[in-house]
């Protein structure tokens, strides 16, 4: 592309100097003829029109040329912004040098293992041939029959963003291994999380099936907030979640979290992100993001790690308890009892349970009415590492 801009530039520059050359050529020729004539007064004035004559020639010259420059500008930078264009790519997409093509395809053809589903796609997971594991999220961001189905320009805008999405790189992020681009949906491909998502993790420790400490949760809640500082401070432009919340947020063998689903619903608008427990009071009202909402959503999750108890409880309907887990937490901080909401499973030692009540204050002020008085994500990882060493 850069060699294709260069030859334009000569060529338009080659242009512009024959035709300045041309123009100073016949002023030249002009001005001898002048010369060689007598000074007679009598054609004096036929001297003074032709002399007019020849300066208006020039600026009908200058401004021809001009005017055929710009033109020509115009056609070669559209020539070059059509070669640049991204080209709609057929069959899978790999970013990783652990996955053939083939192998994917014949895989996704297989009847494979639901993991789950939501309103806009399901869940799998799929083995290769070469024997690695893989999730795949298959989504259908279009309704049936919708026209967007078709268009070149729709489908090379979400390849783009999809190969943008796949550039992110960070030990807190599902990375993107793969897609498959199909008539109305796209095949997403991600490494296999074995220990699920985080809800349900917790759903497992409310039922008493799953023991999980202090500090794991609190190297769950480091890890999220780690991504949360990536995509906000690390990325240009920035990357909003949009949709954080325990769902999104899968576990490996060693409880280290993995935020799911970044930036998917500014790709796909109608990805499931329905306003929940979880979402900042201004999606209510404006329906603006910020990154202070993805903060606000972090303050639920963290809410949820310290006190075991799902935001979406008929609990936090009640009035007594605010109407919510932020409301809750807060009354019983300014109550000067906010030992009462930490959950009874991870209560134990001293220090810990300073470290916990410290959590109860970040995780009331992360859920702040007004996105200006809650921390940013760069704040909140100095506010957790500081409670513990990782």
């Amino acid at each position: 592309m850069e060699k294709t801009t260069c030859v334009a530039l000569e060529l338009l520059l080659l242009v512009t100097f024959c035709l300045c050359n041309t123009t100073v050529q016949c002023q030249k020729r002009s001005i001898s003829r002048i010369s060689a004539d007598p000074p007679s007064p009598s054609v004096a004035a036929g001297h003074r029109n032709r002399f007019e004559r020849i300066i208006l020639s020039i600026f009908l010259g200058l401004a021809t040329g001009l005017i055929f420059s710009v033109l020509f500008a115009c056609i070669v930078r559209c020539f070059i912004r059509y070669l640049g264009r991204t080209p709609i790519l057929k069959g899978p997409v790999i970013f990783s040098p652990k996955i053939a093509p083939k192998t994917l395809q014949s895989a996704l053809a297989n009847e494979n293992q639901l993991l789950g589903s939501s309103p806009n796609g399901k869940y799998y997971k799929t083995v290769l041939d070469n024997g690695l594991t893989v999730a795949v999220k298959r989504l259908e961001p279009f309704e049936n029959g919708s026209p967007e189905t078709h268009s070149k320009s729709v489908k090379r805008r979400m390849q783009e963003e999809l190969e943008m999405l796949a550039g992110l790189r960070h030990r807190s992020l599902m990375s993107l291994r793969a897609f498959v681009r199909e008539p109305d949906r796209f095949c997403l491909v991600y490494d296999y999380m074995p220990m699920g998502c985080l809800e349900d993790a917790m759903k497992r420790v409310r039922e008493n099936e799953l023991q999980l400490s202090w500090e794991l949760r609190l190297r769950i809640a480091v890890g999220i907030v780690k991504g949360l500082q990536f995509l906000h401070f690390s990325c240009a432009p920035k990357v909003l979640h949009h949709n954080l919340k325990p769902n999104n947020v899968l576990l490996d063998a060693e409880f280290e979290p993995r935020l799911a689903d970044c930036g998917l619903a500014k790709l796909m608008p109608n990805l499931d992100r329905e306003v929940s427990a979880y979402s900042a009071p201004e999606c209510f009202q404006n329906c603006r993001y910020t990154d202070k909402s993805d903060v606000f959503s972090f303050g639920v999750i963290l809410g949820v790690l310290l006190t075991g108890r799902d935001p979406m409880d008929t609990f936090f309907g009640e009035a007594s308890s605010g109407g919510s887990l932020g409301q809750w937490l807060r009354h019983l901080q300014q109550a000067g009892d906010p030992r009462e909401a930490l959950d009874r499973s991870i209560l134990g030692e001293e220090v810990e349970e300073e470290e916990m009540l410290m959590a109860v204050r970040i995780a009331v002020v992360c859920q702040s009415d007004f996105p200006a008085d809650r921390p940013s994500s760069d704040e909140l990882v100095s506010m957790l590492t500081q409670l513990h060493s990782f």
